[in-house]
């Protein structure tokens, strides 16, 4: 009897082998085992959801503000409902990633020129230098042609609360770095209702934030970190889908 059992599963292995493996090594050919049975429908990466930013499980919104733009016109956060934009800080004078930042955004402008629900807030660090004559020179320097990309000045703790309270996004005053002033290179996305988004990571944790100072072109810095414009002009049109 247990001759014939053993000679029984051979034949069930045997028959195994023939109908399934070349089934599976068909899908991990063409990765369905990857999309498919790595990531369920209901994990974020999957299908492509943006995040809320939240802070004590309350999505995030940018705090009230109102400033002086390049025209010396008062533009408040009010003036941005209905769009989708992109905001940072940054500084005229500044000698280091500002430009490359300032370059990237106008790459965004570029790209979007048919939408008339996106814009950008440039929020200046150096308020006391950065008068709005000095931020329009600087716009038409780099081309700015996006009525609703506005470069705003203002009070100077009002401006720093923004940036270190409202968005967690660093800046100070310091003398002892290039230009007297540190901050952090980082895009907010901003949808229609002022919510803070952002797409998630490969680990499904929203990635908050988007790396604003290396160029498409570039891909990888020298610390090895990748460019993030193309996946944030990616999410920026999926946001602005809503409204078409």
């Amino acid at each position: 009897m247990k001759k014939y059992s053993y000679v029984g599963i051979s034949f069930i292995v045997l028959i195994f082998g023939i109908i399934f493996i070349p089934k599976i090594v068909n899908r991990v050919k063409g990765s369905s085992i990857v999309k498919n049975d790595r990531m369920s429908a209901s994990n974020p990466v999957a299908n492509e959801k943006l995040a809320y930013i939240k802070l004590n499980d309350t999505p995030k919104k940018v705090p009230e503000f109102a400033f002086l733009n390049q025209d010396s016109l008062l533009i408040t956060n009010h003036d941005y409902l209905g769009k989708v934009y992109v905001a940072e800080f940054f500084f005229t004078s500044c000698p280091t990633i500002c430009p490359k930042m300032s370059r990237n955004l106008v790459y965004l402008q570029n790209q979007l020129l048919d939408s008339k629900d996106f814009g950008v807030a440039s929020f200046t660090i150096n308020p006391k230098f950065d008068t709005p004559g000095r931020l329009k020179k600087y716009a038409e320097n780099y081309k700015v042609t996006n009525p609703d990309w506005h470069f705003l000045t203002g009070d100077r703790e009002q401006i720093y609360d923004l940036a270190n309270a409202g968005f967690n996004i660093y800046a100070a005053e310091n003398a002892d770095v290039p230009g007297g002033f540190e901050h952090n290179g980082y895009f907010a996305l901003i949808d229609q209702q002022g919510y803070v988004r952002s797409r998630y990571d490969a680990s499904g944790n929203p990635i908050i934030y988007y790396r604003g100072t290396i160029a498409v072109d570039e891909k990888i810095d020298d610390d090895g970190e990748e460019e993030q414009i193309t996946i944030l002009l990616e999410d920026i049109k999926k946001l602005l889908k809503k409204n078409e």
